[in-house]
């Protein structure tokens, strides 16, 4: 075993200790900056982080579940509120990406967005997505199984069918593979 490996199994014993899960074979880079409840944090087996990982539980209840066999690139922003954030299986995220389930509300006038409520949503990445680059995953976005997500798109609240490509900001499904000719559809 290299220096290297020897340094990111001792990171990877460090993080068994501090989530709920953290599976075999799993990294997460230097400069990771958790708050909030650490222990709502899963990671799957064969998960690779890069550095830069900033990590938020909002409240006391708020989870973060990622699969197994995941790709995360440099400097991944991800903050859960409320309700459990997903990552499915076989996901790949490129660098400078953000996650959330929760907005800052804003319907009080005169009064500071942060000291207004957060709300909910539902979010989460299915198995075998692709997050392009400085892309956005709004609270309340549901990507469906292999949807993939080109960079800097701004993925804004809704259901994303299976085998969807999206771009934009806000996003819109440009193409979709239909399982019947077995090949990639533009849908502009």
């Amino acid at each position: 075993m290299n220096l290297r490996k020897y340094f990111w199994a001792m990171r990877a014993f460090f993080f068994k200790l501090r989530f709920k899960k953290m599976g075999n074979m799993s990294y997460i880079g230097k400069t990771t900056n958790i708050s909030g409840p650490s222990r709502n944090i899963s990671i799957g087996n064969k998960v690779r982080i890069y550095p830069g990982l900033r990590a938020e539980i909002a409240d006391n209840i708020g989870k973060i579940t990622i699969g197994d066999d995941v790709s995360i690139g440099q400097n991944l922003q991800i903050t859960s509120y409320k309700g459990n954030l997903l990552i499915g299986n076989h996901v790949t995220i490129a660098g400078n990406v953000l996650i959330s389930n929760h907005d800052h509300n804003f319907k009080e006038i005169n009064k500071h967005i942060l000291r207004q409520k957060l709300t909910y949503k539902y979010t989460k990445i299915d198995d075998y997505c692709f997050i392009g680059y400085g892309s956005v995953i709004l609270a309340g976005a549901v990507l469906g199984k292999q949807c993939i997500v080109g960079a800097n798109a701004v993925v804004k609240a809704g259901k994303y069918p299976d085998y969807s490509v999206l771009v934009g900001a806000p996003a819109k499904i440009v193409k979709r593979y239909d399982v019947k000719s077995k090949k990639w559809v533009s849908c502009e």
